[in-house]
């Protein structure tokens, strides 16, 4: 089987020759401790999402690189430094405090405290509008008949988007108004809310019109980390009223376009929304994190074959040698290979605790384990 063919199968829980290698991902600072390691930077460079980096021996897809954000956005610009904080504002007009430790390798140390966001109230998301022109020819990359000839004879998995390209409605809207804004806005401005959701549908299926009229696209991930460790951050209620009919839609849009894999990406426990997640329609979900009791054989288990499943391999385990990453492997992988529809990759990006020479043991292991 090609790599196109044994993704489509796999979360089809169709029989495979083996499960599709993927990884998530490393840490900026993760990539500077295994070149001390031993490897080079040409075995490290590249999108792991792609599956670039040549150590790790990963299955090929990839992503039409629309721009979906905002053009040509706020100014971005400093407002405040010392030796070991930045305060600065982005594209989306949001104020952001970041620590500078990790700026240089694309990873910072923490994430960023979000000061201040754009949208407060009916009048500024107005504003904020003005950057959203679909037909912006910025949306699309300079190169695009170039990349439609190679699309046209690939054997890999093809995906709408950037992988946090468009993130989701959830995602958006954080963006626009931050968490404990929009936490409130659901009850104390409901109509915004349906406005802003309305617009955001609106201006993707515009955007991506071009595209799916001219290439064949095999999947498409809502990026929406609407989840932390205990629990979602909208209630089912919430989700019922606000995202599952823009869900409906736009996935009925898409399958329309012949797009057969619809996936949903959040950190943290999602699985209160698990059963409106399949009722939207969605195919796959990742990245199951493991703190967050997100285990794929019980979510497997209790859903069967209604929603294929990517990840959920402990990250902590990677940390403790050999023994813990052979019972996190063999715990999990195991029966998953048996009971289909899954991916197993590490539950978000590795971080620098992790030495390389755990990392290499396991992806090793999980490839014994199917392949013997």
């Amino acid at each position: 089987m090609n790599d196109l063919e044994r993704f489509l199968a796999t979360v089809s829980f169709q029989k495979v020759d083996r499960y599709p290698y993927w990884e998530l991902g490393i840490w900026g600072q993760t990539y500077d401790r295994w070149l001390q390691e031993g490897l080079s930077e040409e075995e490290l460079k590249g999108d792991w999402f792609r599956g670039e980096p040549k150590f790790a021996k990963l299955d090929k897809r990839d992503f039409i690189p629309l721009n979906l954000e905002p053009i040509p956005g706020f100014e971005e610009k400093v407002i405040a430094e010392d030796d070991r904080y930045l305060v600065f504002r982005d594209k989306w007009g949001r104020v952001r405090r970041a620590l500078k430790e990790g700026e240089a390798h694309g990873t910072r140390a923490s994430m960023d405290t979000y000061i201040d966001f754009y949208v407060k109230d009916r009048e500024s998301f107005r504003e904020f509008k003005k950057y959203f022109d679909p037909y912006d020819p910025g949306r699309y990359p300079e190169n695009w008949e170039g990349l439609k000839k190679k699309w046209k004879i690939r054997d890999y998995p093809l995906y709408l988007t950037e992988n946090c390209g468009f993130g989701g409605l959830y995602w958006n809207l954080r963006n626009m108004m931050g968490t404990v804004r929009l936490s409130i806005a659901f009850y104390k401005m409901p109509d915004l809310v349906h406005e802003i959701l309305d617009f955001m549908v609106e201006f993707f299926m515009k955007v991506a019109e071009k595209a799916l009229r001219e290439v064949e696209v095999d999947a498409f991930i809502f990026n929406e980390d609407f989840a932390c460790k205990s629990g979602p951050l909208i209630s089912p209620k919430i989700f019922r009223e606000f995202l599952l009919p823009r869900y409906e839609e736009i996935i009925r849009y898409l399958r329309w376009h012949g797009v057969k894999v619809i996936e949903l990406d959040s950190d943290g426990d999602t699985e209160p929304l698990i059963p409106l997640i399949i009722e939207a329609g969605v195919n796959a979900h990742w990245p199951l994190e493991a703190a967050s009791g997100m285990d794929p054989v019980r979510v497997r288990r209790k859903y069967g074959e209604k929603l294929a499943l990517y990840g959920g391999i402990d990250k902590r385990a990677l940390v403790n040698g050999r023994k813990a990453i052979e019972r996190e492997v063999y715990r999990k992988i195991a029966p998953m290979v048996e009971l289909g529809g899954y991916i197993p990759t590490v539950d978000h990006t590795v971080p620098p605790d992790v030495p390389l020479e755990n990392f290499l043991y396991y992806l090793d292991l999980k490839r014994k384990l199917v392949e013997n």
